[in-house]
């Protein structure tokens, strides 16, 4: 079956390549998915699937306490959901992948139209081809292969295309509430072909820093919030180092700071002759993933309780607030069957063994996990360190072996019929 599929994906390896260009030229950066989308919903189609199309909403999905979104209406951005039915009586299988994209960002900066899926050099380019649409096209492409071979499943194959993922996952959100579970799952986010059984989470916070205003000719009168900014930025620094210190996990090895948190935006002062009175910081706090999400806001709260020990002027701590995107954490037991069962697919194409690393950033597969109770897996042929960067581009002899290692999972996993 291996040289089957191997030979079959050879020779079709192009319509892949070209669907990808289809995707790519679609720029889906969030609310403008539709015709990516209408794209996916045909292509699924073609290959026969029960295909499922819904503008996520309602009150169950806005108030649910996982939903994290930069907007509440999401008319004109649907979920595609495709379903390849089994016989019965085999483990059915999530393949997760997200068709929003972040924005171009300063075009001067590309070689290409960051949308032309311009192909050079055995590289695709443009927004979004590695996070995560080039992953995307090898679970079409692995489940097109085996409908061609005229393959029958026990198990059922669940295709989700959705939106909502680069603001925290409310597309998936909205899967899972819909009904669609599984007894596992695979996403193939850019991982440069690494395994991760493990996916950090991530929140987002704001610190406001009080000060007291002053002429800045008598700046001894007052009290500049920027100062005393600077000794909250030193005391998230030791909690970044305390925090990271405890994470002993194998998986980590290789990351330098297995959960870190990033202080990614200061705004304060108004004048250059006046003593600031406010400073607001504006971070990322990283999530281990065994860890509870709450513990973690606890763990950010207590270290600005502690404030109070190194400054009197802290005797009312700063003004915490979590707002925005959060990335939910997730874990499958690296023993698991389908773990067990990609690493050994992955040696017969590749010819080499896996990395098996735990994931530097959040997932999807954290909701699925948490929320769905569905375990996942975390494996794509993107390029990690293109992600969100001009020039941003996939290899394609990658995406193919993916969809091989992909198609070949799918036939153990779910089991074939007959």
């Amino acid at each position: 079956m291996e040289r089957v599929v191997k030979e079959w994906m050879h020779a079709n390896q192009q319509q892949a390549i070209d669907f990808l260009k289809e995707i790519v030229q679609e720029p889906s950066i969030q609310g403008k998915e539709i015709g990516a989308q209408e794209k996916v919903a045909n292509k699924l189609k073609q290959m026969g699937l029960e295909v499922d199309i819904w503008e996520p909403g309602g009150e169950e999905f806005i108030k649910h306490p996982y939903f994290c979104a930069t907007r509440t209406d999401f008319a004109g951005s649907p979920n595609v959901v495709g379903v390849w039915r089994g016989t019965g009586g085999g483990k059915s299988l999530i393949l997760n992948g997200h068709i929003d994209v972040v924005p171009a960002g300063d075009e001067t900066q590309w070689l290409h139209d960051p949308f032309s899926g311009k192909v050079t050099g055995g590289k695709m380019y443009g927004r979004g081809v590695t996070d995560m649409k080039g992953g995307n096209a090898s679970l079409l492409f692995a489940i097109e292969c085996l409908k061609k071979l005229g393959i029958k499943l026990k198990g059922d194959v669940i295709f989700q295309s959705v939106i909502e993922e680069e603001s925290g996952g409310g597309g998936t959100l909205s899967a899972i509430l819909r009904g669609y579970r599984a007894d596992a799952a695979i996403i193939p986010e850019p991982t440069d072909m690494k395994i991760f059984p493990k996916q950090q989470g991530s929140m987002w916070f704001k610190i406001r820093v009080k000060g007291r205003s002053a002429h800045g000719g008598t700046r001894y009168e007052g009290i500049s919030a920027i100062e005393k900014s600077m000794i909250v930025i030193e005391e998230i620094q030791r909690l970044e180092k305390k925090r990271n210190e405890r994470v002993t996990d194998p998986l980590y090895q290789n990351i330098p700071i297995p959960i870190p948190i990033n202080i990614g935006v200061i705004q304060g002062g108004d004048w250059p002759s006046s003593v600031p009175d406010q400073v607001e910081l504006q971070g990322r706090m990283g999530v281990a993933p065994e860890e509870n999400m709450e513990q973690a806001k606890k763990e950010m709260e207590e270290a600005l309780n502690h404030l109070s020990h190194l400054d009197d002027w802290f005797s009312e701590p700063p003004q915490l607030e979590w707002f925005g995107a959060q990335w939910v954490p997730g874990t499958i037991d690296p023993e698991h069957l389908l773990m067990n069962q990609i690493i050994s697919k992955f040696r017969q194409v590749m010819k080499c063994e896996p990395m098996v690393e735990a994931s530097p950033w959040g997932t999807d597969g954290g909701l699925l996990n948490k929320v769905g109770e569905v375990p996942s897996i975390v494996f794509g042929p993107g390029i990690t360190g293109m992600a969100h960067y001009p020039n941003e581009y996939i290899e394609l002899d990658k995406m193919i072996a993916c969809a091989e290692v992909i198609a070949l999972t799918i036939l153990e996993w779910c089991e074939v019929s007959g």
